[in-house]
Parts: structure tokens; C-alpha cells; sequence
């Protein structure tokens, strides 16, 4: 893998990563709810990290390989946008309010974004159709496992860079503006119930 394949991935995965969705909406919500931003992001990033081992070990062309398969992860990880989107709008929270503890505390929190990221369909179609275009075989390139490795620790990076400073701007700009704050919140969680339901109707469509 050479420098202009590794400066060109991560161009496109930052493209990717700013593009606001349902991690972004995360981010947001924990930081407003004012629950732990590291934890969130922490746990967004370890669903990354499920990818990136996954896809090492060559089970990300098994799934790719397998329209049923990727179907069902797409729609499971559809399903749980749309209840935790619905969640998020029936309980809009604000910096400062009580709110309601996440069952486990921080853990809980953290386990939550590793569900979201590791069934969010942005995340399956950059590890089993993006990423696979940039690696590079034969010569005296790496392994490949070790290349697929690589460039998944870079997007790991960049998502952590990005979603920790969405999370603590967002607590950070809003926390003196409780309506502003619950209107964001609002339109996070709508974000994440939109999505889902898209994708619901879009996967459920090609049955």
C-alpha cells in the first residue's frame, strides 16, 4: 500500500465520518443528556474495532459475499436506530436536568455506541466495499491483513478525532441554552429514527 493509496482512503473516510448520521446523533445526544462523551465515543470506536478485526481475518468478503447476511445485519442495526431514535425524542434531554441513569452508567453508555456503530450500515458498506479497493497485493507491500488493519485504525482514529469534538462542542455551545439544546436533541433523535426507518423500508423493499 503506497501513500497516494493510504492519503487517498483517508480523504474519502473523512468525507465519510463528517457526514452527519447516526454516530454524530450519538454523540450529540450523550453529550446533551449530559452522560459521559468518552464513554460514547469510546464505544463507538470499539464497534470500529469489531469491523476492522473482522475484516482482518477475511470475514468481511464472507459477509459481503452474502447479500442474506448483509441484508440482516443491515436491517437489525436499521431496527435499533429507529428504538433508540424514538427513545431520544421521548425524552429530549438538556445540560444540567436531571435525567434518567443509562442502566450499567457508563457502561451502559459505551455499549450502546458499540451497538450503533458496529450495525451501522455507513460502517458495513466503507469495511466491505471501500476499504477492499484501496489494498494492494504482491510486491513488497504488507500482508493484506495487516493493511486491512491499517486503514481501520486510521478510520478508528478519525472517528474518535471527530466524534469527541461534536460531543463536547455540542455540550459545550448549548450547555447555557436549554431550548436550543432540546431542540438539537430532538432533531438528533428524528436523524436516527429517520435513518433507520429508511433503511428499514429500503432493505425490507428487496425481500
Amino acid at each position: 500500500m503506497d501513500s497516494a493509496a493510504l492519503i487517498s482512503f483517508l480523504a474519502i473516510d473523512l468525507l465519510l465520518v463528517c457526514v452527519p448520521g447516526a454516530d454524530w446523533a450519538y454523540a450529540i445526544a450523550a453529550g446533551l443528556r449530559g452522560r459521559s462523551v468518552g464513554a460514547a465515543v469510546g464505544g463507538l470506536v470499539s464497534g470500529y474495532a469489531l469491523h476492522t478485526l473482522l475484516a482482518a481475518a477475511g470475514l468481511a468478503v464472507l459477509v459481503a459475499g452474502s447479500p442474506a447476511l448483509l441484508t440482516a445485519l443491515t436491517v437489525a442495526g436499521a431496527g435499533y436506530l429507529v428504538w433508540l431514535g424514538w427513545g431520544v425524542l421521548r425524552r429530549p434531554g438538556v445540560p444540567g436536568a436531571d435525567e434518567e441513569p443509562v442502566a450499567g452508567g457508563s457502561a451502559g453508555v459505551f455499549l450502546r455506541g458499540a451497538t450503533i456503530s458496529g450495525l451501522n450500515p455507513k460502517g458495513l458498506l466503507l469495511y466491505f466495499s471501500v476499504l477492499p479497493q484501496f489494498l494492494t497485493t504482491g510486491g513488497d507491500h504488507l500482508p493484506v491483513p495487516l493493511q486491512t488493519a491499517s486503514l481501520g485504525l486510521l478510520h478508528m482514529a478519525c472517528c474518535a478525532a471527530v466524534y469527541l469534538t461534536v460531543g463536547v462542542a455540542a455540550r459545550a455551545v448549548l450547555r447555557a441554552r436549554p431550548a436550543a439544546a432540546r431542540a438539537v436533541t430532538r432533531t438528533s433523535g428524528a436523524a436516527m429514527l429517520g435513518i433507520g426507518a429508511f433503511l428499514l423500508v429500503q432493505r425490507l423493499a428487496t425481500l
